[in-house]
C-alpha cells in the first residue's frame, strides 16, 4: 500500500522515519465497516485500538450530538494504546467505510519479532506526540 504523505504528519508519527510509519501500518489489520453502524460507543471500555480511516467519513458524538466528522487519513482513538479509560465519544459511520486499525499488540508483537526499526524509543515517541495532542 501507498501511504498517502497526509500520513506522515499525522501528529502520531511526528519525528518518526518514514519507512519505520510504512513498517507500522504494513503490519496493521484493515477492517470495513458499513453506513450507519457505530464503531465506538461512549463509555464503553476502550478496545485497545486505534483507527486510520482510508476511506469515507465518520461522525464523532457525545451525548448523541454530533461533534465532529472526520474523513480520510483522520485518525482517531489514538490514546486507547496507552490507556484502558472509557471511550469518551461515540463513532458512527456516516458512509461505507474502511479502516487501518493498530492495537499496542501489533506493536509489541513487531518489537518482540525483532522489527528493530519498531522499539521502545517509538513507543516512547508516540506517547509523547499523544501527550501534546
Amino acid at each position: 500500500m501507498i501511504m498517502p504523505e497526509s500520513i506522515y504528519s499525522l501528529k502520531i508519527f511526528q519525528g518518526i522515519e518514514r519507512d519505520t510509519v510504512d513498517k507500522i501500518i504494513k503490519n496493521c489489520d484493515e477492517r470495513k465497516f458499513v453506513d450507519g453502524e457505530m464503531i465506538l460507543v461512549e463509555w464503553e471500555a476502550s478496545n485497545g485500538e486505534w483507527y486510520i480511516i482510508k476511506s469515507w467519513r465518520v461522525s464523532i458524538r457525545i451525548k448523541g450530538t454530533h461533534i465532529a466528522e472526520l474523513w480520510a487519513w483522520d485518525i482517531f482513538w489514538e490514546i486507547a494504546l496507552l490507556n484502558e479509560e472509557a471511550r469518551t465519544a461515540s463513532v458512527v459511520v456516516t458512509w461505507d467505510l474502511e479502516v487501518i486499525i493498530l492495537t499496542i499488540d501489533n506493536l509489541i508483537d513487531m518489537i518482540n519479532n525483532g522489527e528493530n526499526s519498531i522499539n521502545k524509543t517509538i513507543m516512547h515517541r508516540i506517547e509523547e506526540n499523544l501527550e501534546r495532542a
